[in-house]
């Protein structure tokens, strides 16, 4: 599927670059993310590296959550009739553009899903070990996202309502200990570096989320599972009103939580949508359960019809909200990116291309100029290469043809990752197109010279500069390892 939606002149996504670097520095915790992604980067490392495997996996993830979705059908009483119509549903939606970038979001995904999926097992059977299988589950989505814990402040209150013999179960308490055993080496680095989790939050609130409307987050809800709005929809009710569904009432108020919660805070739209799953789980149940009452004479033709309507709403998207086209196709005919609200980007702006296509040009122009710029370094002389952002960085160091090149930025993790103890004698920039090099960085140096810019019109990072510094004239290391410090104190404060 990634192959047939994903153009091959489109790059990796800036986030993937840092979560594959973080592959090579291994910690309990990073600034921006909690280290499962991390781990699952060492495999990526192990079987090549290439950008086949780091696209394989978030299709894996995906794979694995229509499955559950499957499984949980059919423990819900669904036929194959159901089944299939959940799995379409979940195909023709959102989760495909969300499981062709290696993010955190499709193991979020995922972990919503489990959550939902192991506590209807253990009312089903009664078996306490459903409920710790659950603790593990909450665990890995917390070390994966921290935003799975905005399911948990949805779910208790949920359980309150509507399953409140729950909390007379010690075996739940078991399974809190193990999540908070699991988890808590996380905990003990967020408290060793002050939290910066909370700084992320704050930085995100205010550069990002402050662009985002409550009308616009509930707008999302609606178009990220379109073709199937009746089933998820259908299925809310079917859980909140329906008498069949009594003992799985708490997964609907579950829902209306949750989604007060994000309504709130303004969150991006695709923050909530681990909650669709389930929802859509049972809205297929009630579908087939409907189908069994009405006496068509052509019921089988009907339900070929409701299988086919989802996918049928859904190829239109299909090129608008995946990188699709060419680049010179979006230059020349520019398809309407704005009928979906895709142009709009995290500054509140409209632009030509949907920001995560935009993330995903440049990079291979970036690191040739880079392995350009190094061919000019003495290779007695160490040459770090300091650059404006972790996209930029990372970007560097997966496209580099220069073994052994590494770049560095004076913020997100990389800010642990430099290594100050070896003098530095020349430095590569990599300076935004709105930051150019300043009077203090050329008067440091015997010689500076600008090698070139990102050139591609769609790129995000349109007018990026590579600048090649030679000589320094002074202390470079003490410098560098006073803005670091600083940067660490605005994170850890």
């Amino acid at each position: 599927m990634q192959a047939i939606v994903v153009h091959p002149e489109f790059d990796l996504h800036r986030d993937e670059f840092l979560h594959l670097d973080q592959a090579s520095h291994l910690a309990w915790g990073f600034l921006s993310v909690p280290p499962f992604t991390s781990w699952i980067s060492v495999l990526i490392d192990f079987l090549g590296g290439n950008e086949f495997w780091v696209r394989f996996f978030p299709a894996l993830f995906g794979a694995i959550t229509i499955w559950v979705v499957w499984d949980l059908v059919k423990r819900l009483g669904g036929n194959l009739f159901a089944q299939s119509l959940a799995a379409i549903a979940m195909l023709s939606s959102a989760l495909i553009r969300l499981n062709i970038l290696y993010q955190p979001n499709s193991i979020d995904i995922l972990c919503y899903t489990l959550v939902f999926y192991f506590l209807i097992r253990f009312f089903q059977s009664g078996k306490s070990h459903w409920l710790y299988i659950l603790g593990l589950s909450f665990a890995i989505g917390f070390l994966n996202k921290y935003n799975i814990a905005f399911l948990a402040l949805g779910l208790f209150p949920a359980l309150a309502l509507s399953k409140r013999s729950i909390f007379s179960q010690t075996h739940l308490y078991g399974a809190l200990l193990l999540a908070v055993l699991v988890i808590s080496p996380n905990l003990i680095w967020q408290f060793q570096h002050g939290f910066p989790v909370l700084t992320h939050m704050e930085l995100l609130s205010t550069y990002q989320l402050v662009n985002n409307s409550r009308v616009g987050f509930l707008m999302d809800q609606l178009l990220f599972f379109y073709p199937s709005l009746l089933i998820w929809i259908g299925g809310l009710g079917y859980l909140l009103f329906s008498k069949k569904t009594v003992d799985y009432r708490f997964v609907g108020l579950t829902f209306l939580f949750t989604i007060s919660i994000f309504t709130y805070f303004q969150a991006k739209g695709y923050y909530a949508i681990g909650l669709y799953p389930v929802l859509i789980s049972f809205g297929s149940v009630w579908i087939s359960d409907l189908s069994l009452k009405i006496n068509l004479p052509y019921r089988n033709f009907a339900k070929a019809i409701v299988l086919i309507i989802p996918p049928l709403l859904f190829a239109p998207a299909v090129p608008l909200i995946h990188p699709f086209y060419s680049p010179t196709r979006v230059l020349e005919n520019p398809p309407n990116y704005a009928r979906l609200g895709l142009s709009r980007w995290e500054d509140g702006i409209d632009h030509p291309i949907p920001q995560d296509f935009a993330d995903m040009l440049g990079w291979s122009e970036l690191a040739s100029l880079v392995d350009s710029a190094y061919l000019q370094a003495p290779k007695e002389n160490r040459t770090l290469i300091i650059c404006s952002n972790y996209g930029q960085a990372g970007a560097i160091n997966f496209y580099t043809k220069t073994e052994g090149l590494e770049a560095f930025t004076i913020n997100a993790d990389y800010l642990y990752w430099i290594d100050l103890e070896e003098p530095i004698s020349n430095l590569i920039l990599v300076k935004t197109a709105d930051e150019p090099l300043s009077d203090r960085e050329k008067d440091f140096f015997e010689e500076y010279q600008e090698i070139g810019k990102i050139t591609h019109p769609l790129a995000r990072e349109l007018g990026t500069t590579v600048y090649w510094l030679r000589a320094a004239k002074g202390n470079v290391n003490s410098i560098i390892k006073q803005e670091v410090e600083a940067e660490k104190k605005v994170w850890e404060q």
